[in-house]
């Protein structure tokens, strides 16, 4: 996802010279080719990221279009401050740009677990707050981020990942994007988890059950419209990401500012600290982020009451 990502912004700003990239001294074996081929476009501000926020809020501030590239916890926790007096309260045009979301960097232990940030930056107002379930949809979404002014979050993860598209799709900010039809639940899900929430489809449909399955990129904004159609019948979220203040929480919100109650399960990491390290598979078990966790939520939502 993170060269899908990297190829899409090197595309645009060859014609538009007022994007750059700006790296905290990483990414390497990903960046070189934007770095050699535009390097009046990109500056490596090194391990000092609240400095790299600062410098990205003045290049906005002169009228550039820049993204801001690091891993997982870097450019979010790290700089939290800057990202928020700096970027979002200025409504400057900063992408922050987080790579290895989630159990991405499992190996590196808790410091590189990812499953806070969509929390914080949903609690900064004016960020949107995206995280694309595979290569197409970054590649869209990159493309879709410059097509808007003020900042943005852009969740990634490694590479490797899945592509769940058999042709591109076709989306608007804001949108959930269908992946399967059905009539019993929806099953929404955020980032490259929509893989468990396919897989229980099509476990469920093999029990009689008919789920809905969404990718959701956009957890802000999130038109409620993506999903008030699934509020009567159920709704489970899956998220590599904490039950706390990630999709689950954004759903609720949209779901309850049209003035609905929801019927709805979470499924996520435990807001707990993790005490494992381990490849991102093994934490997902771990921490209980499995396909048989989805089809419990759904199996709980509909016994009858």
């Amino acid at each position: 996802m993170r060269k899908t990502f990297i190829a899409t912004l090197l595309d645009e700003a060859r014609r538009d010279p007022s994007i750059m990239l700006l790296t905290g001294d990483l990414g390497f074996n990903v960046i070189e080719e934007f770095a050699e081929e535009l390097p009046s476009q990109f500056l490596n501000c090194g391990v000092a990221e609240q400095s790299m926020i600062g410098v990205a809020a003045g290049l906005a501030a002169s009228g550039r279009r820049v993204f801001v590239y690091s891993i997982a916890n870097f450019p979010t926790f790290r700089c939290l401050e800057q990202i928020r007096n700096d970027v979002a309260y200025h409504r400057h045009n900063v992408t922050i740009v987080s790579v290895g979301a989630g159990f991405a960097y499992g190996f590196d232990g808790y410091s590189h677990f990812g499953l806070e940030d969509l929390a914080v930056m949903r609690a900064i107002p004016g960020i949107d707050v995206i995280c694309p379930a595979d290569p197409l949809e970054a590649e869209l979404i990159t493309r879709m981020i410059l097509k808007n002014d003020g900042p943005s979050y852009l969740r990634l993860r490694k590479e490797g990942e899945e592509i769940f598209h058999a042709e591109a799709p076709q989306f608007s900010r804001g949108d959930a994007i269908r992946l399967r039809s059905g009539s019993d639940l929806t099953i929404a899900a955020t980032g490259t988890v929509v893989s468990l929430a396919l897989e229980a489809h099509d476990r469920l449909a093999d029990m009689g059950i008919d789920v809905e399955v969404l990718s959701v990129p956009f957890l802000r904004p999130l038109s409620p419209d993506c999903v008030k159609a699934s509020i009567g019948r159920g709704l489970v979220t899956v998220e590599e990401h904490s039950v706390n203040g990630g999709l689950g929480s954004a759903v609720l919100d949209a779901v309850i500012a049209c003035g609905e109650v929801p019927h709805l399960r979470k499924v996520g990491t435990p807001a707990a600290t993790p005490s494992d390290i381990g490849e991102s598979g093994y934490m997902w078990q771990s921490a209980g982020l499995t396909t048989e966790a989805v089809i419990e939520a759904v199996q709980s939502l509909l016994k009858p009451s």
